[in-house]
C-alpha cells in the first residue's frame, strides 16, 4: 500500500475521533472516508487496535517533528527553550491525543492503547513500529530533554556543563507539561520558562 493512502486513512480516523467517540467510530466509516476498501484497511492496520496505534504513533512523531522545529527556530538557547515550551502546550491544546499522551490521561472519547509492545504478525513496516513499545509520558519529558540538550550543546562542552544544561532543559519540559495540565494565567508559559530558566543561571 502507499504510504499516501495509509496517511489518508489515519487523517480519516483522526478526523471521525474529532467527531465522535473512539468506542463508535466504525472501520467501515474510516475506509470510506480515506476512499479505500475496509479490507483494505484491515490489510494496513490489522484491525481498530492497529489503527489506534497507527495513530497515536503518528501523532507522537508529529508532535516531536515540533519540537525539533522549535529547537532550531532561534538563535538564543533560552528562546529555543521557551519555543519548545510553547510548542508543548500548543499542540497539546488542539490535538487531543498529544495531550493524553503527554498527560498520561486519556479520556473515556479516545482509544486507550497499550504503551506496551503488541505482538506483531504485520507485513508493513510502520504498522510494525506501531505495535512497538509507545511513549509513556516519562519518555516524552526523555525525549525533548535529549533533543534539546543536543541541539544547545556544542560539541565541546564540558560534561559539567551538559549536566547543568539537560537540567535546565527538563525544567522547561516539566514546565510545559504542567501548563497543559493547569493552564498558566498571563505571560503564559513564556513568561514561566523565562523567569525559571533566569532563576537557574543566576
Amino acid at each position: 500500500m502507499m504510504p499516501a493512502a495509509r496517511e489518508s486513512l489515519l487523517d480519516a480516523a483522526y478526523t471521525a475521533l474529532a467527531r465522535r467517540p473512539w468506542s463508535a467510530v466504525r472501520m467501515v466509516d474510516v475506509a470510506a472516508a480515506a476512499g479505500v476498501s475496509r479490507q483494505t484497511l484491515y490489510n494496513e492496520f490489522g484491525g481498530k487496535d492497529g489503527l489506534a496505534r497507527a495513530l497515536v504513533r503518528r501523532e507522537a512523531d508529529g508532535y516531536l517533528a515540533g519540537v525539533d522545529r522549535a529547537l532550531t527556530a532561534h538563535s538564543d538557547p533560552r528562546d529555543r527553550l521557551t519555543a519548545t515550551a510553547e510548542w508543548t502546550t500548543a499542540a497539546a491544546r488542539e490535538n487531543a491525543l498529544v495531550r493524553a499522551m503527554l498527560t498520561g490521561c486519556w479520556s473515556e472519547r479516545l482509544p486507550s492503547p497499550a504503551l506496551s509492545a503488541v505482538p506483531s504478525t504485520s507485513v508493513v513496516p510502520a504498522q510494525r513500529r506501531a505495535d512497538g513499545p509507545l511513549p509513556s509520558p516519562g519518555d516524552f519529558v526523555a525525549f525533548v530533554r535529549d533533543r534539546a540538550v543536543t541541539a544547545l550543546a556544542g560539541s565541546g562542552t564540558p560534561k559539567s556543563d551538559t549536566a547543568d544544561l539537560a537540567r535546565a532543559c527538563e525544567l522547561a519540559v516539566r514546565l510545559a507539561l504542567s501548563c497543559v495540565a493547569a493552564p498558566p494565567g498571563e505571560g503564559g508559559v513564556a513568561a514561566l520558562v523565562r523567569s525559571a530558566l533566569q532563576r537557574q543561571a543566576g
